[in-house]
């Protein structure tokens, strides 16, 4: 192997690799080939692989340590002591179908192997328990900044970003599309969405700005409806998504250097948090960024969660499944046994050591041109 340290210059750049191309056998390495390499060798395991291209996308310290357990083993040693007992098991319950007749072997070797399959079991269960939010920190967090026109909130998402990203406006309906701007939020990985104002309009471009908005606020994770500070009562827009039972609400009373008299500061109503900001001096702005930073440990409760793909979860349920149905039908030992090999084949395939060409491609072509 050969590392070649050059200038950043593209006519040097070219020069080398028209050089190297007319070295026969030489080519340049597809995406992601030597960590495939690794995993076709058994350096490495797929969960392993699937880190390794979380690590090279990671935007957040907290997204590299996720990335890190589970590049040293955190899912893939688990999934293969899983798999490991299991067929111990498994050996247990064939020996008794295969070897029923024989003197020397114990006539009940069913009932010790699906106690320890038991077991196993409620481990799965456990890991499964955990919401999906190892799978979400890959992700992030999704904020949606939300409410009527001309209230600040595109000047929110200018002081959420510490720089000009929105264009702000007296005059009502400036933002029309969707804006998104990503953060990190002590470690977190955040996504914050500026929307146009929701009102009634006879305009059909900002009709579609206001459907759009509706749409992204009603996919986040929490929505910043923003008033004004001196609102006595919130907008008839919010009662429309209070009538849609919508969760995840936060009221942001912006504009609080406006106020000529200070108005009895209730909670709106349903107890949804309330804050006091000025967007465009930064008055209570740090203070909202802390409590956002509170929210997203919250959210992101469990860092240590061993799922962190859709993947992961999916075939853990079928193990689980497999498990389940096996424990569930003692009497009949060939049904235990199938279910048995059915659970060892989906474990092998979270690892990636059975039937996992159809997702080796997809996974592999995201990494970087080598990696």
């Amino acid at each position: 192997m050969a590392e070649l340290h050059i200038h950043g210059s593209r006519a040097v750049l070219a020069a080398l690799i028209a050089a190297l191309e007319r070295i026969d056998g030489l080519r340049a390495a597809e995406p992601g080939e030597f960590t495939r390499r690794a995993f076709e060798h058994g350096k490495i395991d797929l969960t392993e692989a699937e880190a390794l291209d979380d690590l090279i996308h990671a935007d957040t310290e907290r997204q590299r340590r996720q990335a890190m357990r589970q590049l040293n083993g955190l899912l893939g040693d688990r999934a293969r002591d899983w798999r490991r007992q299991i067929i111990e098991a498994s050996a247990l319950v064939e020996a008794s179908i295969d070897f029923a007749d024989e003197g020397d072997v114990p006539s009940d070797l069913v009932g010790p192997a699906l106690e320890r399959v038991g077991a196993l079991l409620s481990e799965i269960e456990g890991v499964l328990a955990v919401q999906g939010r190892g799978e979400r920190l890959r992700d992030g967090l999704v904020i949606a900044i939300v409410g009527p026109p001309n209230v600040g909130k595109s000047t929110l998402m200018n002081q959420l970003a510490r720089r000009e990203i929105a264009i702000v406006s007296p005059r009502a309906g400036t933002t029309r599309d969707i804006i998104e701007l990503h953060l990190d939020l002590d470690g977190y990985p955040v996504t914050v969405i500026d929307t146009a104002g929701i009102r009634e309009s006879d305009d059909p471009v900002e009709q579609e700005g206001v459907r759009r908005a509706r749409a992204r606020a009603a996919d986040a994770d929490l929505r910043l409806w923003l008033v004004d500070a001196q609102a006595r009562s919130l907008d008839d827009g919010l009662e429309d998504w209070m009538a849609q039972g919508q969760a995840g609400f936060w009221v942001i009373r912006n504009k609080v250097d406006d106020l000529t008299s200070v108005p009895e500061r209730m909670l709106p109503d349903r107890g949804w948090p309330c804050h006091w900001i000025s967007a465009s001096s930064g008055a209570g702005i740090p203070e909202l960024t802390a409590a956002l930073v509170r929210f997203a440990g919250t959210f992101f409760a469990d860092e240590t969660s061993v799922i962190t793909r859709a993947r992961h979860r999916t075939l853990l349920h079928q193990a689980a499944g497999n498990l389940r149905a096996a424990v569930s039908s003692p009497a009949d030992v060939e049904i235990v046994a199938e279910h048995l090999r059915a659970a060892t084949h989906d474990l092998g395939r979270l690892v990636g050591r059975v039937d996992v060409e159809d997702v080796l491609g997809s996974i592999f072509s995201t990494f970087c041109v080598g990696k």
